[in-house]
């Protein structure tokens, strides 16, 4: 159970605010102007009939696979400095395709633990470097343009947010639908059962929008300062928290997306959230002399 009974009000929200115009959902049309020049912070497919911005992810790729190359300083520029202020709590506050995992995740169903799973956490920088930068880059037609090979081949949210919607809305567009639908659906198809029961599996596995916040986490401005002088290493904080992060001894590894639990689990109230560019070693050095 989420201890932060509040979160899901800013996830709902964020997904509103990434998605407002929802009679679109309807009419099966894509919004276009120049709103979609920006960038939201979460996995929101540009492809949504109601997503009034453009996916980071696929900005990038955008611009990487086009004939002209030019590096992406934009969209690269906004996660940068999305990540380094807020790290990964987009993705624990405002991701709506994380949001949907946790949705899933509340189904009855027994729930399994992803720690001897954690290996996989390696595979989404994998992803990163590989479908979102190099792929595009070098796999090009003949006039020299590449696929977004992320959003075309492996994103599920593009399929959920996107395809399916539009799918629904649109006969032409049903009557188009070949093998890419069915293997991308197939794709969703297996993050939503194994949703069910494993925590964020996609979060953890293979988004590499995940990935590339993670890598902030340790330098981001706000972050988890554990008190030394009050923690007991009891390992509650650990325990309770789905991510799989040792809190107590990395409570700024790149897997943890701040979600408040670990901070409300611990007993002697050690674990604060706070914006600060101290870290948590410094405090302990501090604390000892």
């Amino acid at each position: 159970m989420d201890r932060n009974k509040h979160r899901w009000k800013i996830q709902l929200g964020a997904t509103l605010a990434s998605n407002p115009v929802l009679l679109n959902l309807l009419r099966g049309k894509i919004v276009r102007g120049k709103s979609k020049l920006l960038c939201v912070p979460g996995l929101n497919c540009y492809s949504c009939p109601a997503a009034a911005g453009s996916c980071p992810i696929g900005a990038i790729q955008a611009v990487i696979g086009s004939s002209k190359f030019h590096f992406a300083y934009l969209a690269v520029g906004l996660l940068l400095c999305i990540g380094v202020l807020l790290g990964r709590v987009v993705c624990g506050f405002l991701c709506p395709f994380g949001w949907f995992q946790e949705l899933l995740h509340r189904l009855p169903g027994k729930k399994r633990s992803t720690r001897p799973l954690r290996v996989l956490t390696y595979l989404k920088y994998g992803v990163l470097l590989l479908f979102v930068l190099v792929l595009p880059m070098t796999v090009v037609n003949e006039v020299g343009m590449g696929d977004p090979f992320f959003c075309k081949y492996l994103c599920p949210a593009g399929i959920l947010e996107g395809g399916i919607p539009l799918a629904l809305a649109d006969p032409g567009i049903r009557a188009s639908l070949g093998v890419l639908f069915t293997w991308k659906s197939c794709i969703l198809l297996g993050v939503v059962v194994l949703a069910v029961f494993f925590y964020r599996p996609f979060c953890k596995w293979l988004c590499p929008l995940g990935a590339l916040y993670g890598l902030c986490n340790p330098i981001s401005v706000y972050r988890l300062q554990v008190d030394p002088a009050r923690c007991t290493g009891c390992g509650a904080c650990g325990r309770v928290c789905r991510m799989d992060v040792d809190v107590f001894r990395t409570p700024n590894h790149p897997e943890c997306i701040r979600c408040g639990d670990c901070a409300a689990a611990c007993p002697t109230r050690a674990i604060t959230r706070t914006f600060s560019l101290k870290k948590t070693t410094e405090i302990q050095k501090e604390t000892t002399l």
